[in-house]
């Protein structure tokens, strides 16, 4: 059955059936040769929804666009989708606005100890969390997640040792994981929050993905801690890839602990990263005000895809796996069986592995497809593809056909 054939089961009155058409429009996904088909960045192909056009519209129409600082609605519509959505109510002079989560990451990573300090993450993570923290003069440490059996976890472990480490001062946590689509359980979160607290580690919970729960229990927001827990916690939000408004540069931090909340205020401000730009407190407000509906539909249909992405995957393509996952939208294909199996080669035993970069690499030149190389999120990325299926069922047969095709070639060329 084709992603298509699937989709008709879909019951729903927006539509994920057609992508609008991005090429020449800016769009750094749509920036690519003719005939490519990008697979990569975690940006939707789906237009957001109307409701938030609809807002963003009638703002333009106003024809006067001065400087705006976020208000009463604004923080309020944070706090009542987060109760509605996750059972979860922060507080509003708990929050503050900032002009995206990468740059109140890279904000927090400047306030937030020293030059030379290491910042904890658990690898394969985000790539962009390595620019954070290295364009900062920060050094990277990392408790590598441990695989197996296709599936990921913490080692706690090794995770207390290195937060005990004197110049650790910042942790940068993805809650949801990405790439791996992990939904930490709150068990697991307590435990992360706990550690940090005894070892006076900040602890920066990216929540980026957190709407995006498709299958499970929901994620756990770290605000939502335990008080003794959550007093070192910075959680960051944001409409961004829920809505596919990324270019809407808008987020917002929850910050339980009012000196911590100070201290972040501070930098977010030096840094000029506080100011909404002309859309982008209407457009939050329309989103998490007006968009249940619209995200509801969202999670059926990125469901669907990606059962029939793994189903294709599990038939169709040997020496592949979908790693499990539970959130985002974005696949984490564990392809070791592919590369280190190509012909005409030593196997990985003997030290030879061209890893996911040449792969990938062949994919795109054979077939057009452009997938993200594991390899740019460290630990055993080197081994992965990072598929994204947010786009509509025709697009994703498209898709997973040149993924086959490209495969074949790699065993075939290498």
């Amino acid at each position: 059955m084709t992603a298509k054939e699937q989709n008709k089961s879909i019951d729903t009155r927006y539509d994920f059936t057609h992508a609008p058409e991005r090429r020449g429009s800016a769009s750094v996904k749509w920036d690519v040769g003719e005939g490519e088909l990008p697979m990569w960045i975690a940006d939707m192909d789906f237009a957001t929804a109307p409701e938030i056009i609809k807002q963003m519209r009638h703002k333009l129409d106003l024809g006067a666009f001065g400087y705006e600082e976020p208000g009463e609605a604004y923080f309020n519509a944070v706090a009542d989708w987060y109760d509605n959505e996750h059972h979860a109510r922060p507080e509003t002079d708990w929050m503050l606005f900032a002009t995206g989560v990468v740059p109140a990451i890279s904000s927090i990573v400047r306030r937030v100890g020293h030059v030379g300090d290491n910042v904890l993450v658990t690898a394969p993570v985000y790539n962009i969390f390595y620019n954070s923290i290295e364009n900062n003069g920060r050094h990277v440490l990392s408790s590598d997640l441990v695989y197996h059996d296709g599936a990921y976890d913490l080692d706690f472990d090794d995770l207390e040792a290195k937060l005990a480490e004197p110049l650790t001062t910042l942790m940068v946590f993805c809650n949801p994981h990405n790439p791996t689509g992990k939904v930490w359980t709150r068990e697991e979160l307590e435990r992360v929050a706990q550690l940090c607290a005894k070892h006076h580690v900040v602890m920066l919970s990216d929540e980026i993905h957190g709407d995006l729960v498709l299958s499970g229990p929901d994620y756990t927001p770290a605000f939502s801690l335990s008080p003794e827990a959550r007093s070192q916690v910075i959680s960051l939000v944001s409409p961004s890839k829920t809505f596919n408004v990324a270019a809407l540069h808008a987020a917002t931090a929850i910050i339980p602990d009012s000196s911590l909340r100070a201290q972040v205020n501070r930098g977010l401000n030096s840094d000029e990263v506080a100011e909404p730009n002309l859309l982008a407190l209407d457009g939050t407000i329309a989103a998490y005000a007006q968009g249940r509906e619209w995200v509801a539909a969202l999670r059926r249909q990125l469901r669907a895809n990606r059962d029939h992405a793994r189903a294709f995957i599990g038939t169709r393509i040997e020496g592949l796996r979908v790693v499990e996952s539970a959130a985002t939208y974005l696949m984490w294909i564990d392809a070791s069986g592919v590369i280190s199996e190509a012909p005409g080669k030593p196997g990985v035993e003997s030290g030879y592995n061209p890893g996911s970069d040449a792969l990938a690499a062949t994919i795109r030149e054979q077939t057009g497809l452009i997938l993200s190389s594991g390899s740019i999120y460290r630990g055993n990325g080197s081994d992965f593809l990072r598929l994204n299926f947010a786009c509509p069922p025709d697009m994703l047969d498209d898709g997973l056909e040149r993924l086959e095709r490209g495969v074949r070639s790699f065993k075939q060329t290498q």
